[in-house]
């Protein structure tokens, strides 16, 4: 007779599903504190890109100074996505970048369906990678979406940055994959 798979092993870490572990190794994964699935940052460290390779340990230092500088760098974008997506929470990232990136629509024609995309897929209620945010700024946003601007997810874009910055930020800052990352950086030769 076959043993019933546990429900939870497939979103587990490869590392904690080979290992005999107890219950409490096997949902620390699951839980949303980064450093409880530190196999992860193996992962994004296991194979340097090029671009990790010329990072260096002086950019990286300068992302715990200020959340703007980190969501500037590209680099620095990368890897709190990668941590993000340990925390189920990549969503806030990619939404923040596709407000950003509609801000930057020349066309006006095109400014009202990429804006029903951004709302169909990140704000509307059962949206695919719905974000965090509040009644009022949903249905604010709702209703810039009858007379698209540059400027329509705004508030919203505004409550996520903040959202991520005063909550999943300190926790980069101190995690396992920030601190692999400062490790695995050169200096940059005097």
């Amino acid at each position: 007779m076959l043993e019933p798979q546990h429900p939870t092993r497939a979103a587990l870490c490869p590392a904690q599903q080979d290992r005999g572990s107890g219950m409490r190794t096997r949902l620390g994964c699951l839980s949303h504190k980064t450093d409880s699935c530190s196999d992860f940052s193996a992962i994004l460290l296991e194979k340097p890109s090029r671009a990790l390779k010329r990072l260096t340990k002086e950019e990286a230092t300068k992302w715990a100074l200020s959340f703007d500088l980190l969501l500037s760098h590209k680099y620095g974008r990368a890897v709190f996505r990668a941590f993000l997506k340990t925390e189920f929470s990549d969503e806030n990232l990619e939404f923040w970048i596709a407000c950003e990136e509609y801000k930057k629509t020349r066309s006006a024609s095109k400014l009202p369906s990429k804006a029903n995309r951004i709302y169909q897929e990140f704000i509307d209620v059962q949206a695919p990678r719905e974000v965090n945010i509040d009644f009022q700024t949903r249905e604010l946003t709702k209703s810039n979406l009858s007379e698209a601007t540059p400027n329509c997810f705004d508030q919203a874009q505004a409550r996520v940055r903040s959202l991520m910055e005063k909550d999943s930020y300190p926790r980069f800052i101190r995690s396992k994959i920030y601190a692999d990352v400062l490790s695995h950086t050169q200096r940059r030769p005097s």
